[in-house]
């Protein structure tokens, strides 16, 4: 469960699976929606990588903040922009924050998926729960709508 500051604590296991998720993901050998989101650390300036899942549907593209409030969350929070990349293709993206009522069935969306086997601990309304259960969930699980992008090929 997350701590006061709304963060989930990272495990050596969990920090080993992204970096290997991170390779194939960069050679292209991943499920089509996994990315790389590399965004710009907001007090180091440092550009800082992790591998994330991108939802898309008839709402929108998304980024969903499945474990809290993560460096690429304050990241992405502080500047609105990131690159997004799989295989070859990397794509510039702008993003803005959505509030707890345009969340709640992009969550809901997120948890609809395989990937909910892996982060659906982290979420306190289940997956078959009706939208509004979460809303609740929105307050520690932002989410991003992909609001502009150009994809170049490397």
């Amino acid at each position: 469960m997350p701590d006061e500051a709304g963060r989930f604590p990272r495990t050596r296991l969990g920090r080993t699976a992204n970096a290997v998720i991170a390779g194939f993901i960069r050679y292209g050998i991943s499920p089509g929606d996994m990315r790389l989101l590399t965004t710009r650390g907001h007090r180091s300036g440092f550009l800082r990588t992790t591998p994330v899942s991108l939802l898309e549907n008839e709402l929108g593209r998304f980024l969903v903040g499945a474990y809290g409030e993560t460096g690429w969350v304050r990241n992405i929070r502080c500047d609105g922009f990131g690159t997004l990349r799989h295989g070859g293709w990397i794509e510039l993206i702008s993003v803005v924050e959505t509030g707890p009522d345009r969340a709640a069935p992009v969550l809901k969306a997120y948890l609809d998926h395989p990937r909910a086997r892996v982060v659906a601990d982290r979420f306190t309304a289940a997956a078959d729960a009706p939208v509004a259960a979460f809303e609740q969930d929105a307050a520690t699980h932002p989410v991003f709508e992909i609001v502009r992008s150009t994809t170049v090929r490397l």
